[in-house]
């Protein structure tokens, strides 16, 4: 599974004019499942998303993960936004038009990202919104940071 995440201090998505999911302060990840990608890959990503040090503590380092952050009249809920996006499996690396052959079909991706959706959704202290598999979404954010980061759960560990 592939995620391009930002730290956001807003995201919305909307399908067909009609918001269909909004956080303020958060993450917003944009996710890509693969042909090769199983339940096993769903859980590392899940376990990064929820515990990704991306945000500042006191200090000013970025040490602290969505879970870490409270709400309080100054700052909104922290939230989770995950958009399922099947182009990030795309490979544009022969021609001018990306192949789209590395992306799982939509039959078996969906009930995979729906997987993860639950798995996020079962940490303690985080509010997950997504946006709706196989719509045309118009997907809004203000960065914060802007801090993005590309995860690849090729490129970790994803034993069971």
């Amino acid at each position: 599974m592939i995620a391009v995440v930002q730290r956001v201090a807003s995201a919305a998505v909307e399908v067909d004019g009609r918001e269909v999911a909004r956080i303020d302060r958060g993450l917003l990840a944009l996710v890509g499942i693969t042909t090769t990608d199983t339940e096993a890959d769903a859980r590392w990503l899940a376990s990064k998303l929820s515990a990704l040090r991306v945000f500042e503590d006191a200090a000013g380092k970025m040490n602290l993960a969505l879970a870490d952050l409270t709400a309080d009249a100054a700052q909104p809920t922290p939230g989770l936004l995950l958009v399922p996006n099947f182009t990030l499996a795309g490979d544009a690396h022969k021609g001018r038009r990306p192949s789209f052959d590395g992306a799982m079909r939509p039959e078996s991706a969906q009930p995979l990202f729906g997987h993860l959706v639950q798995m996020i959704r079962q940490a303690p202290g985080l509010s997950v919104q997504t946006g709706v598999f196989r719509a045309h979404m118009r997907v809004s954010l203000l960065n914060d940071g802007p801090v993005t980061l590309i995860l690849d759960s090729r490129r970790g560990s994803v034993a069971p």
